[in-house]
């Protein structure tokens, strides 16, 4: 059986499950939005590589958008479920979970795959606010800043909600950096200059 039989079969296969079928596509389009970019992606080509019929994409995913807010909700999914990770072993010390989110976040931007954060590279390429790739990844943002304030004030910083600021600014330009210079680029100061605002905040206490 050659490879073109093989990819008819399982195209067929997941055509006739349709839980299958949406896994199949939202893998593929995740994929290529990530490395290429939302607006550098077509339906067809997402179709070409998933192998399965443009009809059933649509059956999933009605428009291309609906296909990106797909995207964000499992990226964002797998960013919490990971962070949740990190906070476990942490366990229940906010100032050392704190340090261990910084260092989780850098060890993520010095991976050879890493191509930014798809939050703010979906920002970027959808200007208009009330797009609704917008609204999730405004949700992750604030999500974010959420999560570091709970964790400032359980670690008796004084003012939780700057640290939150400060290390969200921090967060989102090692993003930035680590994707446009790579690991020797300044992203590799940042687990530096994470501590040393943790250190700052904590003698404000």
């Amino acid at each position: 059986m050659n490879k073109r039989t093989v990819a008819t079969t399982e195209a067929v296969a997941s055509e006739r499950s349709p839980s299958v079928a949406r896994a199949r596509i939202l893998e593929t389009a995740a994929a290529l939005f990530y490395r290429e970019g939302v607006r550098a992606v077509g339906v067809d080509l997402v179709v070409e590589r998933s192998g399965v019929a443009k009809t059933s994409l649509y059956r999933h995913f009605a428009t291309k958008d609906d296909l990106v807010v797909a995207f964000l909700e499992q990226e964002d999914a797998e960013y919490w479920r990971d962070w949740d990770v990190v906070a476990e072993k942490a366990k229940g010390d906010a100032a050392a979970e704190l340090e261990a989110h910084i260092r989780w976040i850098a060890n993520h931007i010095l991976k050879p795959t890493y191509r930014g954060c798809p939050f703010l590279n979906v920002a970027t390429e959808f200007p208009d606010a009330a797009h609704p790739a917008r609204a999730i990844t405004s949700r992750h943002k604030l999500e974010l800043h959420r999560r570091l304030a709970v964790l400032a004030k359980t670690a008796g910083i004084r003012k939780p909600e700057e640290l939150a600021d400060q290390l969200g600014l921090l967060f989102d330009g090692a993003y930035m950096n680590g994707h446009l210079t790579g690991k020797k680029g300044p992203v590799r100061s940042f687990v530096a200059a994470g501590i040393a605002l943790l250190q700052l905040a904590r003698e404000r206490k």
